[in-house]
């Protein structure tokens, strides 16, 4: 039965059959995302979280990551089945506004299929009025999004990875749509967490044609979910990234947010990076790490790193007591942390189960990361084993540093992934230690190393480079290696050390010119 007097369905003329939305769409944001799907993929929405312009959104006590997405929205004319690309335009009756809401805190329960991190009452706000699909053309059409007045989304339809015609026409390939169904078309790059008090509004024009504001209000909800009764919200890292969009704005949303801590759900041990860290100094189009770089450390011994570095005045940069677990082993790479506690056993029944930090740090990892694990150099239980190692050697870890133990040695030796350990032990990672917490400064091996920041092992150990230097450093150390290398030849041709090493004025005038010849 068509209910045409409840104001959620207002701006539709009735409850719509289905809600269909778009996973990934845009290249704005599938370049934040730092992925390009090869297809359009989908998920569905209930019509019960259909919300009218105006309304109010209730973020759920015990919950900190409700994000908005500002989104254009397709509203279904003629049932279209089969259709071609050429066609599909011709099967929609109306564009509008809507902003695709999303509760980051149940994203992982839901394990892709978004039915509780979306589906609320109230998600999905459409309105406040109609743009005739006919007057318009479908490539042309532009979205924006305001915070509490700010723009944070501009972007047009031609920022599409798949035309609006292509997602109509794949959709019609796999059921019918029918009158009255919606198309969520996908958001750009922009959406971000909103906290209770702020108000989010969402325009899409065509020409001199606008569906006007759709506004919502975000406030805090009393209720928290029942454990008794199904799966309460859990944050990560990397749940925290992708809802704020950034480590940056992450980190940023984290130290800004003030009088907001209560029933968060904020966990003190799964906090993000801090803005200092040298992580947020860099990105996908900007890496602090570059090929250049890396290719430059990676010809310099860490010993001749080692003596730049004490040069510069920086003496406490070495892991210490970490040895490769396979001689002849070296890497660079920029460091990714994990942080292990004390044993306690209340503490490892609450943090030790499930996707624990340790799991989420070796599925975070990107390629050319370093897992560096805090262990307080405690080598009485490992704290990685030959499936950890496999799973990072898999995302393209650059090296795993531990100063603590490793379990099944010889078969996470047989990985191929440099592994830097204080030593073999074949204990479970439950007898010394707790996993805590990812992406945060670690002491290791005697050093504190933050997300970011430059690694390099070999034969002599790890060193630490921070990502300010690095530059400088590799540079400097190429030209110290070149000229070790003259030296060590002046010598084996038979010259004594005197006034050779460390060279004269006559021995570096000698050096010069053949260095310039």
């Amino acid at each position: 039965m068509i209910d045409r007097t409840d104001p959620r369905f207002t701006v539709l003329d009735g409850r719509p059959g289905k809600i269909v939305a778009v996973h990934l769409s845009y290249v704005s944001r599938a370049d934040q995302r730092g992925r390009r799907p090869a297809a359009p993929s989908y998920f569905f929405k209930p019509s019960s979280s259909l919300a009218s312009s105006g309304a109010e959104i209730v973020r759920p006590a015990g919950t900190e990551l409700l994000a908005f997405e500002g989104e254009i929205a397709l509203i279904i004319g003629e049932p279209a089945r089969w259709v071609t690309p050429d066609a599909a335009w011709s099967h929609v009756a109306s564009v509008t506004a809507a902003n695709d809401f999303g509760l980051y805190d149940l994203r992982a329960n839901d394990k892709g299929s978004n039915v509780r991190s979306k589906g609320g009452d109230g998600y999905t706000p459409l309105g406040p009025e109609l743009i005739d699909a006919r007057a318009v053309d479908p490539t042309t059409l532009r979205l924006r999004t305001w915070v509490d007045g700010d723009l944070v989304q501009d972007d047009s339809t031609a920022g599409l990875i798949f035309p609006l015609a292509q997602i109509i026409a794949d959709l019609s390939q796999h059921f019918t749509l029918e009158t009255g169904d919606v198309i969520l078309t996908g958001t750009p790059a922009g959406s971000s967490v909103v906290v209770p008090g702020q108000v989010v509004d969402v325009q899409v024009d065509a020409g001199s044609h606008s569906t006007g504001r759709l506004r919502t209000t975000v406030v805090q909800g009393g209720r928290s979910f029942d454990a008794e009764i199904g799966s309460l919200p859990s944050v990560d890292d990397t749940q925290r990234t992708e809802a704020w969009g950034s480590s940056e704005a992450a980190a940023a949303g984290a130290l800004a947010r003030t009088g907001d801590h209560a029933g968060t759900g904020h966990s003190d041990t799964d906090r993000p990076v801090l803005a200092g860290s040298p992580v947020l100094a860099g990105d996908a189009a900007h890496p602090v790490l570059t090929a250049e770089l890396r290719d430059k450390l990676s010809r310099v011994p860490v010993a001749a790193l080692s003596g730049q570095l004490r040069k510069r005045g920086l003496d406490d940069v070495t892991i210490d007591g970490v040895h490769a677990l396979t001689p002849g082993s070296r890497f660079v790479g920029t460091a990714r942390t994990l942080r292990f506690v004390p044993h306690r056993e209340d503490l490892f029944a609450s943090h030790g189960g499930g996707q624990n930090a340790q799991k989420r740090a070796f599925d975070a990892v990107e390629e050319g990361e370093v897992i560096v694990i805090e262990a307080r150099g405690e080598t009485g239980s490992g704290t990685l084993g030959d499936i950890l190692a496999v799973r990072a050697h898999a995302r393209g870890a650059a090296a795993i540093v531990t100063d603590g133990g490793v379990r099944d040695a010889e078969a996470v030796a047989a990985v191929g992934i440099p592994v830097f350990t204080a030593g073999p032990h074949p204990a479970v990672l439950g007898r010394r230690h707790v996993p805590w917490e990812t992406d945060v400064a670690v002491g290791c091996g005697g050093t504190t190393v933050e997300p970011g920041d430059i690694l390099v092992g070999d034969g002599d150990g790890v060193i630490v480079i921070p990502p300010a230097i690095a530059e400088e450093v590799a540079d400097a150390a190429l030209v110290q290696e070149e000229e070790d290398a003259w030296i060590a030849r002046q010598v084996a041709s038979g010259h004594p050390l005197d006034g050779l090493f460390p060279m004269n004025a006559d021995w570096r005038a000698r050096y010069e010119s053949e260095r310039n010849a």
